[in-house]
């Protein structure tokens, strides 16, 4: 019996992967960059905050949520927010929300403030994972919603300052 070798098996197994994942999603252009969340600039040292508490620590990425109140985002309750930083410069932001009524509040808000989705054809607006994104010159907003378990993640990123968790990510395939 003859074995295929390695890399043959290694890239099929990446074509099936490819042919599994949704469909490519174009970004909307922002309408109006935040240039941050929530009043804090890209950049700004969340360590000084008051209105914010460490929720994990590692040497390089920090994460922090709010002190007060339940997570809210588009006038609407969240399951999480967290404020990532990066070599303690404010980053990412992490949101988590679960159900479809706030799914549909989250994409009117984010349609409505940074511009609608219509203007890309071929965006994912129905199916099981539904991805999203808005690209402004300094911010860049992910939105990824799972229809079949009604849980939603939304990425609002840093676009010169988000790359940089990249040079943290650790190689295990040593």
């Amino acid at each position: 019996m003859r074995c295929r070798p390695l890399s043959h098996v290694f890239v099929a197994l990446l074509m099936g992967c490819v042919l599994l994942q949704p469909s490519a999603v174009g970004a909307v252009p922002m309408l109006n960059d935040p240039k941050g969340f929530h009043n804090i600039p890209w950049g700004a040292a969340l360590m000084t905050r008051t209105d914010l508490e460490p929720a994990r620590t590692g040497p390089h990425i920090k994460e922090y949520r709010a002190k007060t109140g339940p997570p809210s985002f588009a006038d609407a309750a969240m399951t999480s927010i967290l404020y990532v930083s990066v070599d303690d410069q404010f980053a990412r932001v992490t949101i988590r929300y679960d159900g479809e009524q706030t799914h549909k509040r989250v994409m009117d808000y984010l349609e409505a403030q940074y511009g609608p989705l219509e203007r890309i054809p071929g965006q994912m607006t129905r199916g099981l994972n539904q991805q999203y994104t808005w690209r402004g010159t300094e911010t860049e907003i992910n939105l990824t919603y799972q229809a079949s378990t009604e849980r939603g993640f939304i990425f609002i990123d840093s676009r010169t300052l988000a790359p940089r968790f990249n040079d943290h990510i650790t190689d295990s395939a040593e």
